[in-house]
């Protein structure tokens, strides 16, 4: 690829990223192109559909998910590790809007599109529950699906205004009523 279409590339994923997570999922292309200072035809050159936009983007997010993941279950004792990845995943999901509604399963798979970028998020979540579980920290009867439901609802208390105050009480509760 020419210099110019890595550096048109690199402005629209970085337009991109920053109106997907204050607008959403369903901000407009022409929108994403008109931030970047390109053309649609740009966009689409780079990416033919929104989806494989966001695709791109939520690769790199995926991939800091894990990384962040790996570091707690390394550094922690498994409860902790579990308990301090369910509160990093709602701030995540409070300062992405797009992040959130995918988590929430708006329109896009986030864990197909982790998944074809050599990213195993389900995996991951659910090993850092299984942990905790054994290790006596979690309910048994927990599963991953409960605690993905439970970080929607976390943020869905927050919308539409950003309320860190509400966000920590809501992740207070959720996490009391998880521990065994």
């Amino acid at each position: 690829m020419r210099a110019d279409g890595v550096r048109n590339q690199r402005k629209v994923l970085d337009a991109a990223m920053t109106a997907f997570a204050t607008d959403g999922l369903s901000v407009p292309v022409a929108e994403i192109a008109r931030r970047a200072g390109v053309g649609t035809g740009t966009v689409s050159r780079h990416f033919p559909t929104k989806e494989s936009l966001y695709a791109a983007i939520v690769s790199t997010r995926v991939e800091e998910i894990v990384a962040k993941a790996g570091e707690l279950a390394a550094t922690r004792p498994p409860g902790e590790a579990f308990f301090a990845f369910l509160s990093y995943m709602v701030d995540q999901a409070a300062e992405n809007r797009g992040l959130a509604q995918a988590l929430a399963g708006a329109g896009f798979d986030i864990e197909a599109a982790a998944e074809s970028g050599g990213h195993d998020l389900a995996g991951v979540e659910a090993g850092l529950l299984t942990r905790a579980q054994s290790a006596g920290a979690v309910r048994p009867d927990v599963t991953n699906a409960d605690v993905k439901a439970l970080i929607v609802g976390c943020i869905a208390r927050e919308q539409p205004a950003t309320d860190p105050i509400a966000r920590r009480r809501m992740v207070e509760i959720v996490s009391a009523g998880l521990r065994a």
